[in-house]
């Protein structure tokens, strides 16, 4: 759980941003991610989530919007937030006081992986840390549709990584560099299999029995080794 305050996370949640614009992992002015704010009701929660209408180039700490789990601004503001992006936000926040943090993307290695019926194998470095934890939620339509909500926390359930079929991917983590660290690992995943599948010959399985172990040095297990990634990455990015 963040000990940060509402200020620090709204400049830690843009500068996040800002990051998946230098990463590439954007998608126009769609997609989302949002961070609980501390202090809050564990019935109502309040997250910060970027104001629909906006890239993720031009997010800043002063315009993200703070949002609760009905979809009410409890500052009174006026911005508009993305449907889908409430619909999946909330219900997530709602169901996961574990979950500070969640992320949603549409990135090319991502949504072919998600197309694929077998979904995501355990075959290469990366997938093989998400053994265990990886959920899967069938195609809806756009999300926009509160009804599909309660579907959609039982597919990810305590997992922390969700592929929503034919739509792209999802993770959830106790604070931002958490979730960054378990996103980069997700992707990257997805971008070796697409490879690995382009390549001649069959691909070579990792023994279950050591699939089974992995989890003992699951990705992202060490909170200092996230934040140091992600402040790594920002200082990479040129994001102060």
């Amino acid at each position: 759980m963040s000990t940060m305050t509402e200020g620090q996370l709204r400049t830690e949640l843009a500068a996040c941003y800002r990051l998946f614009d230098w990463l590439n992992w954007t998608e126009l002015i769609f997609n989302h991610i949002t961070v609980r704010l501390p202090g809050q009701s564990e019935r109502k929660p309040e997250y910060l989530i970027n104001q629909f209408g906006l890239h993720y180039a031009e997010v800043t700490p002063e315009n993200l919007v703070r949002i609760d789990i009905d979809g009410d601004t409890p500052d009174g503001s006026s911005a508009e937030v993305n449907r889908a992006g409430f619909v999946i936000h909330s219900a997530i926040h709602r169901a996961r006081a574990d979950a500070h943090c969640i992320m949603h993307v549409h990135t090319t290695a991502g949504c072919a992986v998600s197309c694929k019926e077998e979904g995501l194998r355990h075959d290469n470095f990366y997938s093989a840390m998400l053994y265990g934890d990886v959920g899967y939620h069938d195609y809806e339509g756009v999300t926009t549709n509160v009804d599909e909500q309660p579907r959609l926390v039982t597919s990810l359930g305590r997992c922390n990584h969700l592929i929503l079929r034919n739509h792209g991917l999802l993770v959830v983590g106790p604070d931002i560099p958490t979730a960054f660290n378990r996103l980069w690992t997700m992707q990257r995943a997805c971008e070796i299999q697409l490879a690995a599948d382009g390549g001649r010959g069959p691909n070579r399985e990792i023994p279950d029995h050591i699939l089974k172990t992995v989890p003992e040095t699951r990705v992202a297990g060490r909170g200092e080794v996230n934040r140091l990634i992600f402040d790594t990455m920002l200082r990479r990015a040129g994001i102060s």
